[in-house]
């Protein structure tokens, strides 16, 4: 390698070691794979971490039908709002909602959740029926903290309209945020399953219904150094939702 006092790069010399290098590695992945795929049942422990609110989502469907599939595997889950270091807790999967920092570890999109903008009902009622996202001007704003309160509103046959309101209250809990927002504390982008008791019931009134708002994904995160089809990535694999369209005619 060629090295500076501020900078690293590789030689040819170099380049010519890591292609060879990694077909060696790419063997030995090979050969493991085949053992794990010529074993029995499959079997482990995996340590979770994910977002408290998802733990009233279809998260928890899937992880539980994979427990129900594997029985020699062991999984303990934190749902929890903090967000935990993957590898200086020790954590195998950890799931996250929102835009991801950059880092070493390895990445997977599993689905998107749908948000709206609600408010209960009894506040939504003190005020002038919106039109346009530039008529919430004057309205109440919360925001989850971690997340941010920007986003984007889109309609069919007008330009997006990005927004970024002055929140009067903050919180770094989805839960708690949505429970804010039920008793009237102000307008909230929430998740879709959160809130669809709450509207069905009229507790709850989705704001400008006519215009879209952009959802949120959920991302598995784990460390690089976890095998290619080994527990970690049977598992990611088994929390993956296609979009609704794959294979759609």
């Amino acid at each position: 390698m060629y090295r500076s006092t501020r900078k690293l790069s590789v030689t040819e010399d170099g380049k010519r070691l890591l292609a060879k290098a990694q077909v060696m590695l790419d063997a030995a992945q090979a050969g493991l794979n085949a053992v794990a795929d010529g074993g029995s049942a499959l079997s482990g422990a995996l340590n979770i971490t994910a977002p408290a609110v998802l733990a009233q989502s279809a998260l928890v469907d899937r992880i539980a039908a994979f427990s129900n599939e594997h029985e020699k595997v062991t999984l303990t889950l934190d749902f929890s709002d903090q967000r935990r270091a993957v590898i200086d807790n020790g954590i195998d999967v950890a799931i996250r909602m929102g835009w991801l920092q950059d880092s070493a570890l390895k990445a997977r999109k599993l689905y998107d959740v749908s948000r709206i903008l609600a408010t209960g009902s009894a506040y939504a009622a003190t005020q002038p029926t919106p039109t346009e996202p530039a008529d919430l001007e004057s309205w109440r704003w919360l925001e989850l903290t971690q997340v941010g309160r920007k986003a984007e509103f889109r309609k069919p046959g007008a330009d997006p309209v990005q927004v970024k309101p002055h929140s009067r209250l903050g919180v770094n809990d989805a839960h708690a945020l949505y429970r804010l927002a039920r008793a009237g504390a102000g307008l909230a982008f929430l998740p879709e399953f959160l809130v669809a008791d709450d509207l069905n019931s009229g507790a709850m009134t989705h704001v400008l219904p006519s215009w879209a708002v952009d959802s949120i994904g959920v991302y598995a995160v784990w460390p690089p150094n976890a095998p290619k089809s080994g527990l970690t990535a049977r598992f990611v694999e088994a929390l993956y939702a296609p979009p609704p369209n794959v294979g759609a005619s």
